[in-house]
């Protein structure tokens, strides 16, 4: 009987040592966003806006060294909310919440492709506007939705 307890004891001591082993590596998941107030999402579209002129440059994200769309997403929201937003286009489709065209108010992201994963995005600012950094043209500019070029893209919306 002894002999029970001891490898009763021996199991026991075994199965509690495995609790003090370093957890594995936690999964990567994506972050929990609060949905931004109408005042933050003007802020937001304001502090866009202020970046008109601003130099284009691939894997840019400061005014000072320009940018390009990502970029600009991200410098707008890191200064504003305090929120770091996924750095590529790609990674940017999948954050926030979709919404539809006809919802889209200040602050919404616009994305835009030809193929099933956007290629380009900006910041919807109203009046069927959107800032963004095109690599054509230079300089971070203000666009309508509805013209030509970006009329004939493939077109989704994101609210963060």
């Amino acid at each position: 009987m002894r002999a029970f307890h001891c490898l009763t004891c021996a199991a026991a001591l075994l199965a509690l040592g495995g609790c003090s082993t370093p957890a594995p590596p936690s999964v990567h998941r994506a972050p929990v966003y609060t949905p931004l107030s109408q005042v933050q999402a003007s802020d937001i579209a304001i502090h866009a806006l202020g970046l008109v002129g601003t130099p284009y440059r691939h894997g840019g994200n400061t005014p000072d060294s320009g940018f390009d769309c990502s970029g600009l997403i991200g410098y707008v929201y890191r200064s504003r909310m305090g929120t770091a937003p996924p750095r590529t286009v790609a990674q940017l489709s999948g954050w926030g919440e979709p919404v539809s065209g006809s919802e889209l108010r200040a602050g919404d992201l616009v994305l835009f492709g030809t193929g099933p994963v956007p290629s380009h995005a900006g910041i919807y600012v109203g009046q069927g506007r959107f800032v963004h950094a095109p690599s054509s043209g230079g300089r971070v500019r203000l666009d309508l939705l509805q013209a030509r070029y970006w009329a004939r893209q493939n077109a989704s919306f994101r609210r963060p």
